[in-house]
């Protein structure tokens, strides 16, 4: 059994929220990529295809599954990505 996994924001003392939801937004944008480049891969035919309708709502799927997978912890981009967010606003980004 796979154990749950606690949603958590991005930072807990950021100032400006709409940068926190930013990052987490852009890591979901970056993941749902990512998971339609990895169901590409896969072959959809068979005795279990969903045939064209699964064509046509695969990028819908990996979308939320990008959302899902960034609102749960993500894989750290976010963190990243709004320190930058950070810097460029008080105007010491290297």
């Amino acid at each position: 059994m796979i154990p749950a996994v606690a949603p958590h924001p991005v930072a807990t003392a950021v100032a400006d929220p709409k940068a926190a939801k930013t990052a987490q937004s852009f890591e979901a944008v970056f993941l749902g990529q990512m998971t339609q480049m990895m169901m590409a891969t896969v072959e959809s035919d068979g005795p279990f295809s969903g045939g064209h309708g699964e064509e046509m709502f695969r990028g819908v799927l990996a979308e939320k599954l990008g959302t899902a997978i960034a609102a749960t912890g993500g894989i750290g981009i976010a963190p990243a990505v709004l320190e930058q967010i950070i810097a460029l606003q008080e105007g010491s980004a290297p």
